[in-house]
C-alpha cells in the first residue's frame, strides 16, 4: 500500500517533524492574551449578530413587499365595495353591500397593523446594524493594533514559521503529487500525526501492538509501511 514511500523515508520523517514544529508555533501564535481574546470573541459575536440581522432584514423585506401588495389589493377591493354601496337602492342588496364594505375594511385593518409592526422592526434592525458596525470597526481597529504588538513580541516564532513553511514546500517538492496528497490526508485524519515510529512492537500513533509477521516484514524491509490499525506510515528507527 505504501510501497511508493519506501525510498523517501528520510523526507517523510523530516516533513512530519516540520509539521510538528509548525503546529507548535501556530498554537503559540493563536493563544491570544486575555485582552486580545476578549476582543476576538467580541468581534465574532458582532459578526454573528450582524449575520442574524441580515437574514432577518432580508426575510422581513420580502414579507413587507408581500403584505404591501396584499394591502394595495385590499384597499382597491374596499374602494370598489364603497363605490358599489353608493349605487345600491334596494334594502336587501344595501345590507349585503354594507357587510361587504365592513369585511373589506376589516381585511385592510388586518393587513395594516402587521405591516406597520414589521416596518418598525426593520427600522429597529437597521439602527442596530449601524450601531454594531460602528462598534465592530472600533473593536477591529483595537484588535489589529494589539495583535501587531503581540506578533512583534513573538517575532522569532513568526520568522521561524516562515522558514518552516519554506522547508515544508521544499520537502514536498521531493515527493509526487499523489504522495503529498496521501500524506496530507493522513495528517488531517490522524490528528496531525502521519508518520510515527514503532517502539517495542507498538505503533506509537495508535498504541496497538503489531502482529509478529508484520513486524518481521517491517524489520526486513527497513522501509515505511502502513499500520494495519490506524494506517499511519510507520517505521523502525
Amino acid at each position: 500500500m505504501y510501497a511508493e514511500f519506501m525510498t523517501i523515508l528520510p523526507v517523510l520523517i523530516e516533513l512530519q517533524a516540520t509539521h510538528d514544529y509548525l503546529r507548535t508555533i501556530e498554537r503559540d501564535l493563536t493563544a491570544l492574551p486575555p485582552d486580545l481574546a476578549a476582543l476576538d470573541a467580541q468581534i465574532k459575536a458582532q459578526d454573528k449578530r450582524l449575520n442574524e440581522l441580515d437574514r432577518g432584514v432580508l426575510e422581513g423585506t420580502a414579507q413587507v413587499e408581500k403584505l404591501t401588495k396584499e394591502l394595495e389589493l385590499a384597499k382597491r377591493l374596499e374602494e370598489h365595495a364603497r363605490k358599489h354601496l353608493k349605487t345600491v337602492d334596494q334594502k336587501v342588496k344595501y345590507a349585503a353591500a354594507i357587510r361587504e364594505v365592513d369585511e373589506r375594511e376589516r381585511q385592510r385593518h388586518g393587513l395594516e397593523r402587521p405591516l406597520k409592526e414589521l416596518e418598525a422592526r426593520l427600522v429597529a434592525a437597521a439602527k442596530e446594524q449601524a450601531e454594531i458596525k460602528t462598534r465592530r470597526i472600533e473593536a477591529h481597529a483595537q484588535f489589529t493594533e494589539l495583535h501587531q504588538i503581540f506578533m512583534a513580541e513573538h517575532e522569532n516564532q513568526v520568522v521561524a514559521r516562515k522558514e518552516l513553511e519554506k522547508k515544508r514546500k521544499t520537502l514536498e517538492s521531493k515527493m509526487t503529487p499523489a504522495e503529498v496528497t496521501r500524506f496530507g490526508r493522513l495528517l488531517s485524519q490522524r490528528m496531525g500525526r502521519a508518520v510515527v515510529k514503532v517502539e517495542g512492537g507498538i505503533c506509537t500513533g495508535c498504541r496497538v501492538k503489531l502482529r509478529s509477521p508484520f513486524l518481521v516484514q517491517l524489520h526486513e524491509t527497513k522501509s515505511p509501511m502502513g499500520c494495519e490499525s490506524c494506517q499511519r506510515i510507520i517505521y523502525i528507527a
